[in-house]
């Protein structure tokens, strides 16, 4: 994409094409926020938040709805459903596709393609150009693409059939690392259910209690749970548990950035090294990867050194309350509290509790510039003990779960490393679709 005709040369049958020929170019708007009666109805209006935490993908629902009224009273439009919106302000080069007719506030510059232009196709591009966005964009107080660049893009347009295949391509891709994260969430979302019922809500034992038999364990775990409570400082808890404190169930070390300043610290890059923003991407409960290396003098600076695969990473300001257990040994910065595997919990359970609390424990945070919690208000915290035998019990099948969550992640990461890689070659010509085909075929067998 290019804002004017570069008039470089393409594969043939290719053309230089303004956009504005090939798709009706559409903006947005926002009803009056003094109209209480503009807002909620029918018709889902695409914010900022919307395409930031939907970067890529077809949106059904929106954060906001308006309705015939707020259309009819602004400059806003209903536009149709595989209308290709993005953002040209504030958060400049977020996509997202219409998976029905929909609205967009004024942040936006949306396309309804012609007959000579798949949509899918467009999005692709976009998602490809999104780090020139900024060269084409202005502003001091935050950075904007004004109309005039955005009606003089050219797009390096194929046939309709090239078009479509290298859609095709890159939607499968997408198609599979979307399944695999929904599998992650649904996986999550067993094991949560699963420590819920043992260890907050007490399940087995109100059962047991009621001299019935827990659902859904086999009896030899079921004898695990007594079938009674008694009173504790926490209220009550299943007979013979016991109360104690994080700092007792886990060992909570912190880490640390070696000077920046200092090449050494980070050439060879050799070990990974962790800082919350790794976590705040992430689509499930493992960390595979880190953006940033150290070099060993780098790592001879964190006072904390390599954490062992297994480690449960909270991240303990700016914000509080990103949660990952790490596959990889890693290094961490001082963002974090890191809780190391051995310990009388293992990670799996204090991953699932500490999001259980994170309200508790973020209510143990201070700090004028942002909150943080520090070690020793962390470690202080109470919480309940269950027997050895019930945790391990619990690490078993809740670690069976997560193993298929690093699998999966790590599938996921691998296809989207694919798909960012195949995407510019493909919107350029210089990768032909048999050849893009072939390395589909392979990544997916």
């Amino acid at each position: 994409m290019s804002v004017g005709n570069p008039e470089s040369p393409l594969p043939t049958g290719w053309k230089w094409r303004p956009l504005t020929d090939v798709a009706r170019l559409e903006t947005g708007h926002t009803p009056s926020r003094r109209h209480s009666e503009y807002w909620g109805g029918a018709v889902p209006w695409i914010g900022i938040r919307d395409a930031t935490g939907n970067h890529g993908r077809t949106i059904y629902e929106t954060a906001q709805y308006t309705n015939e009224l707020g259309i009819r009273n602004s400059s806003a439009r209903i536009l149709p459903a595989n209308t290709v919106c993005l953002s040209r302000t504030a958060s400049v080069g977020y996509v997202v596709v219409m998976g029905v007719p929909m609205a967009t506030s004024q942040d936006f510059v949306n396309w309804v393609c012609g007959p000579d232009l798949d949509y899918r196709y467009l999005k692709y591009v976009l998602l490809g150009e999104r780090s020139s966005f900024l060269r084409f964009a202005s502003g001091t107080t935050h950075q904007t693409i004004y109309f005039p660049e955005v009606k003089a893009f050219h797009v390096a347009l194929p046939p309709r059939d090239i078009q479509r295949g290298v859609a095709d391509i890159l939607g499968m891709l997408d198609d599979r690392i979307n399944l695999l994260r929904q599998t992650n969430t649904t996986l999550e979302s067993i094991a949560q259910a699963l420590f819920k019922s043992w260890f907050i809500d007490f399940d087995p034992v109100r059962a047991k209690q009621a001299g019935r038999e827990p659902e859904g364990m086999d009896a030899a775990t079921a004898a695990l749970f007594p079938a009674e409570f008694e009173e504790s400082a926490l209220g009550l808890i299943p007979k013979g548990w016991s109360v104690g404190e994080l700092g007792q169930a886990a060992d909570c070390v912190g880490g640390g950035t070696p000077s920046t300043k200092e090449a050494a610290y980070w050439e060879p890059p050799v070990h990974s090294w962790a800082t919350p923003k790794d976590l705040s991407g992430l689509g499930s409960p493992v960390l595979c990867a880190t953006e940033r290396r150290l070099s060993d003098a780098g790592l001879k600076k964190v006072s904390s050194g390599i954490l062992p695969p297994g480690t449960l990473l909270m991240s303990s300001r700016a914000p509080i309350g990103y949660l990952a257990i790490s596959k990889i040994p890693v290094a961490v910065n001082q963002g974090f509290i890191a809780m190391r595997p051995g310990g009388l919990l293992p990670p799996i359970y204090l991953y699932f509790w500490c999001q259980a609390n994170m309200d508790a424990i973020k209510q143990k945070a201070n700090g004028s510039t942002f909150m943080e919690i520090s070690k020793a208000a962390f470690r202080p915290i109470p919480l309940v003990l269950p027997p050895p035998e019930v945790v391990a019990r619990f690490a078993e099948v809740g670690g069976a779960l997560f193993e298929r969550v690093a699998a999966n992640e790590q599938q996921r990461t691998g296809l989207t490393d694919l798909r960012d890689t195949l995407l510019p070659r493909l919107i350029s010509g210089k990768l032909r679709l048999p050849e893009a085909r072939k390395q589909l075929e392979d990544a997916l067998a």
